[in-house]
């Protein structure tokens, strides 16, 4: 056994402790002007507006799932697929980071949809979130537009079938299923589903930050790139589930010097209180919504 396969249960533990350190460490030294930040009710209704639009966005999150199901030639309805998505999507947060996803495979194998087909969705949604993230963050970059225009076009090429199917192929023989399943063309419709969808979830994180203060709209790129950013670090590095800690981190870094510290703090923690919120709120629609149906 290699020293990496040893270290690797222990390395969530570590970037978890790490990146609380770091957020305990900023907030200490910004308690004072934390504390000052009074919501008033403009404030309160821009922030059920941000959880209105967070909500929105987790809906359109289930639509697209059910557009990837359907791409593999599996008949899933997009409200099927909302109220699975919904259901499912609150135990990210549990230790494991997975057990959304395993939910989501259990409930297509209910509903006759092929295992081999459903777990190539859940492999593939956050595949296509992160590729959208990266298009957001560095177009977000409005400095350096060569190097946005060329991500991409980058972004654009790891979702193409040719890129895909071998990892799926991959995917496929590593789970050691009999059935194969292939993109047979270009995902475009899900991957323009979870550009809306990272765009919804910027627009809720920039109507928070509008609760709190002004900013210059010429800000927008820019606050919308450092969002995406830290989503999609949030996303793929292992130990936080749902990404606690490591968006809010990744948030304050990149914001640095571009707004209040104070500020910043307080956005972020706003911002993961209404996304849970938001998820706990569809799930508790979608699980109320499938007993109507069911009794």
């Amino acid at each position: 056994m290699s020293i990496v396969t040893r270290l690797k249960p222990y390395l969530r533990w570590l970037i978890l402790g790490a990146t609380l350190f770091f957020l305990l460490q900023v907030l200490r030294s910004h308690a004072q002007e934390v504390a000052a930040i009074r919501l008033d009710r403009s404030a309160v209704e821009m922030l059920a507006i941000a959880l209105a639009v967070t909500l929105i966005a987790h809906i359109w999150a289930g639509c697209v799932w059910s557009w990837i199901l359907q791409d593999l030639k599996q008949p899933a309805s997009a409200s099927w697929g909302i109220k699975t998505y919904l259901k499912t999507n609150i135990s990210k947060y549990l230790p494991g980071n997975v057990w959304h996803f395993y939910g989501r495979i259990s409930a297509a194998k209910s509903a006759g949809i092929p295992i081999a087909a459903a777990t190539l969705s859940v492999f593939m949604e956050p595949l296509l979130m992160a590729t959208a993230a990266l298009v957001v963050a560095l177009i977000g970059n409005v400095t350096h537009w060569a190097w946005s225009l060329l991500s991409l076009a980058i972004g654009l090429a790891i979702v193409h079938p040719r890129c895909l199917n071998p990892l799926l192929s991959r995917l496929q023989r590593s789970k050691g299923t009999g059935e194969q399943w292939q993109l047979q063309h270009y995902p475009l419709r899900p991957f323009l589903g979870e550009l809306g969808f990272l765009l919804l979830r910027g627009t809720g994180f920039l109507l928070t930050l509008l609760a709190l203060t002004r900013f210059d709209p010429m800000q927008i790129p820019r606050l919308l790139g450092a969002f995406s950013w830290a989503w999609l670090l949030g996303l793929v590095i292992p130990g936080a589930p749902g990404g606690l800690g490591v968006f809010e981190a990744t948030a304050i870094a990149l914001l640095d010097g571009l707004l209040p510290t104070a500020i910043v703090l307080s956005v972020v923690a706003l911002y993961r209180l209404i996304s849970v919120l938001a998820e706990a709120i569809g799930a508790g629609v979608a699980w109320l919504i499938d007993r109507s149906q069911t009794s």
